[in-house]
This record gives structure tokens, sequence and C-alpha cells, in this order.
């Protein structure tokens, strides 16, 4: 006589399709909110103080450190499905938090990575669609190369589907620049600025929660919405929406001078990302496709 149980016998939450969410941070808990009724979250963090975070959002809280290899062998056969959005370590140029949990999880059929558009550099404000070589600046964008890489040579060894959402800056109510705004750190002039790009978090989560599902064996994905703008007009539309001072603007010397190192990485790339892939291929709809959706709901006071 059979002793297995039949499916349809175990408690629901045991039946949800299951997922492993590496770094479960903001996006990682909108996430959860969004979709972790439908699905068995077990959400990854390294400090103890976001376990209750985890919980309260519906998730399975681990805490495990994927610098520590050893730890990483709790996530052995946790769930076919990963969701990694943990940065890179801060130093180095090399992912070994990517690499210690391909280790732990080598039957997940599906990864999908939320990497940074960082990773082409400077384009001196041209349109770049996903098949433009990277060409990072930093050892920050090299190490988010590294995980991409890592991972998509997996998926050429066959049996694992990757996703590479590459990811601008997130922004969301609670994310905007308001405390750069209120201490007037300065932006580029007019005539030096350069293009930036933009995802609301909420569009993130149901564009990573779309790709867990979605996609190709080995793409690459734009995760960005279908805002064209300069990175001190951004600041600006910030500034005027919540009756703030619009900031200083410099020449390149001035603010590079102005501003420390790694703020300065940020504002001296320039580069505008198509997200043809995003629409065509997962077909996802942006509840927020441009910054000023979410400007004009804060001026009209609309819950954003």
């Amino acid at each position: 006589m059979s002793t297995r149980t039949p499916q349809g016998a175990l408690p629901r939450a045991f039946r949800r399709p299951r997922i492993v969410l590496l770094g479960c941070g903001d996006v990682g808990l909108r996430f959860l909110n969004a979709f972790g009724s439908r699905l068995r979250v077990f959400g990854v963090v390294r400090r103890a103080e976001a376990l209750q975070d985890i919980r309260q959002a519906g998730g399975v809280p681990l805490c495990i450190d994927l610098d520590d290899r050893s730890a990483c062998r709790r996530l052995r056969g946790l769930a076919p499905r990963v969701l990694h959005s943990a940065p890179p370590p801060t130093q180095g140029l090399d992912d070994a938090r990517t690499r210690h949990a391909q280790a732990a999880l080598p039957e997940a059929q599906r990864w999908v990575y939320l990497s940074t558009t960082g990773v082409y550099g400077d384009c001196a404000g041209a349109w770049v669609d996903e098949t433009r070589t990277v060409a990072p600046h930093n050892d920050r964008a090299i190490r988010r190369v590294a995980a991409e890489q890592r991972l998509r040579k997996q998926a050429a060894r066959g049996g694992t589907q990757v996703v590479v959402l590459r990811v601008p800056g997130i922004y969301a109510r609670e994310r905007l620049p308001l405390e750069r705004l209120q201490r007037g750190t300065p932006a580029l002039r007019v005539q030096d600025d350069g293009y930036t790009n933009h995802i609301h978090a909420d569009d993130l989560a149901r564009i990573a929660f779309t790709a867990l599902w979605r996609g190709g064996a080995s793409r690459v994905i734009h995760a960005v919405d279908d805002s064209d703008l300069k990175m001190g007009d951004y600041f600006d539309a910030v500034a005027d929406a919540f009756g703030l001072s619009r900031p200083p603007r410099l020449p390149r010397e001035a603010l590079k001078a102005a501003v420390s190192p790694m703020l300065w990485s940020f504002m001296s790339e320039s580069r505008r990302l198509t997200n043809r892939r995003l629409k065509r291929e997962l077909r996802v709809r942006l509840r927020y496709p441009q910054v000023s959706t979410l400007l004009a709901q804060v001026k009209t006071g609309a819950s954003a």
C-alpha cells in the first residue's frame, strides 16, 4: 500500500509554488505583499531584525549570510525558482554571494537576477538595447557583470533558465531624493547634464514576478519605464512636486569636486534604455509608465 499523501490533502501553503527570494529588502517586501498569498516565499536576509518584516508580509523568513558558503547549504532543496536581489559584496571584482547561492541551489530550474543598468557604463546619452556590450566603469558594476555571467553560463550548460533584469534607479513615494534636495546638493548644468533611467519599485516587483514564469532561457531584459529624463530635470520635477527649491546647477568639474566619488560615478554616466523586450516578451503593463505619473499623484494628494 502506498504511504504517499495526495497533494490535495496537503495544507494549502505547501501546495503553492515555492520561491527563494535572496535579499528581501524593499522590493522584496513589495513582491511579498503583492504575491505572497499566491506563493510560498522563503525570504533570505542577513540581518535578524529584518525577519519580522518578512513574516508579517506572509513569507518564511530565513537569516542566512550569503558570504558564508556553509550557511548557504540551508537553501538546498527549498524551491525550484529563485529571485536573486541580493547585492554583491562591497569589495573585489567577483560576486561570491551568487557563487555560494548557485552551489546551494543546484536543482533550481529558473533564476531571475536583479542586476543594474550601470553595467553599460557611460553611453554619452545614446539609446541602448540589451544587445549592447557591457562596459562597466567601476568595481560595483564589474561585480554585477560577474554575477550575470556566472548565472548565464549556468543556463548555457542546460537545465536552468536565467532571466537577467537590468534595473535603473528605483523610485517610489518613499524613495525620492527629498533629503538631497533639502540639503541643496547641486546637479549638473543643463549643457553638461546626462540622461537617467527609472522604474517604480512596485512595477519592479511585478516585473520580477512575471519573469519567474515567463522569458527566455538566458535572456537580458531592461526593467525600465518610459521616462526620457535628464538627471537635473528629474530633480527639478521632484522639487516642484514637493514645493522644494530646485538644486543649484554646476559645470562638470565643479560638481565633481562638490560631491562624493560614489555620487559622481552615478551622475557622470548618461544613457537611455529601451524597454521593448519588457513589453513584447514579458508583456508587462507599467502602472507607473513615467516618473511624472507618481509626481502627479503627489501633487493631487492621491495615494501613491
